[in-house]
């Protein structure tokens, strides 16, 4: 029996041991290549009918899995799957090039109309997990969310942690949730696996503002569909042939707050994301003499279901040993 999720959970472990191939080398290039290429090929063998909705955009050079591009393997099977398809191959290339944590493999899938059709432009977020879901205002100064997040959780301001994209276009958000006394952990990138880890208990993560990419912001809401988390987010235009650009995909108000079920709409969707490098959420690829191992979370909205899977791909040798890890 055809098992969606874990044919994705597939996709992804391919493309991170790819990429993860290429860690520490100083080639961003080269590592979201290895990605691209890997979750093209295994995406083919598959009995799907896929269509790439968000893919890589114009800020990241070739090579891409562009928007319209069609993958699976329809014409091979009978009764193929039609699935609306978004990809970070590897979000964190600059993560993946110098050895940096959190660089993951993600993709999410839904049937047709299930995923916003984001523009690649920035969007501006605010992520919380269940506990704090319905709490927080994207309008609203940052004092108050804070407070907001911190009397769900039942704690002091100043037991939150916040992750911060580091850019200079958050120097004032810096200063607001330090001024409210929060702690923050800015990261150089990667703010896809930051959401994430915010719906997840014990990661240690409370919340996640400012402004990052929309097509992340698509696949995150994905994943808080699954954990019940929330992420509320607003499109920023940057001039008026972005602003066109978005009445051309049906965005007729660029000004709108996006809801979670908005970004990501579907019945069934299922979200896939393997560690390339060690994160708060995943661990990363290891290489060892016996196979290599990795780890993952796959996510599926109907049923509500999340695995986190340890995987070891063992080398065809004949003195293999598994290990507990």
């Amino acid at each position: 029996m055809f098992d969606l999720s874990l044919e994705m959970l597939r996709v992804v472990e391919n493309a991170a041991i790819a990429s993860a191939r290429t860690m520490g080398m100083g080639d961003g290039k080269a590592a979201d290549q290895a990605a691209v290429e890997s979750m093209r090929r295994s995406m083919d063998t598959l009995p799907i009918d896929g269509t790439i909705v968000i893919g890589e955009g114009e800020r990241d050079e070739a090579p891409m899995l562009y928007i319209g591009e069609k993958v699976g393997a329809p014409r091979n099977h009978a009764e193929p799957v039609t699935l609306d398809i978004a990809v970070d191959p590897l979000e964190g290339t600059n993560l993946c090039a110098t050895g940096g944590a959190g660089a993951i493999t993600v993709l999410a899938a839904s049937e047709h109309g299930g995923l916003l059709h984001a523009p690649d432009c920035y969007m501006e977020k605010i992520v919380v997990g269940p506990a704090a879901k319905g709490a927080v205002d994207l309008d609203a100064p940052v004092k108050h969310n804070l407070k907001a997040i911190a009397r769900r959780l039942q704690r002091g301001v100043d037991d939150l942690v916040v992750v911060v994209l580091e850019r200079p276009r958050h120097e004032k958000l810096i200063a607001d949730i330090r001024e409210a006394g929060a702690r923050i952990r800015l990261i150089s990138d990667g703010d896809l696996s930051a959401g994430i880890a915010a719906a997840v208990a014990g990661t240690g993560v409370h919340a996640v503002m400012g402004s990052g990419g929309a097509p992340e912001g698509v696949l995150t809401a994905a994943a808080l569909r699954c954990l019940n988390g929330e992420i509320l987010g607003r499109l920023v235009v940057k001039d008026d042939a972005q602003r066109q650009r978005m009445r051309e995909m049906g965005i007729a108000d660029a000004g709108r707050i996006y809801t979670t079920p908005e970004l990501a709409p579907g019945r069934n969707l299922v979200f896939a994301a393997c560690g390339v490098t060690d994160g708060n959420l995943l661990q990363g690829v290891r290489f060892t003499g016996d196979g290599t191992h990795t780890q993952s979370v796959v996510m599926t909205s109907t049923p509500a279901r999340v695995r986190f899977i340890d995987t070891t791909h063992l080398e065809n040798k004949p003195d293999v040993k598994v290990r507990f890890r």
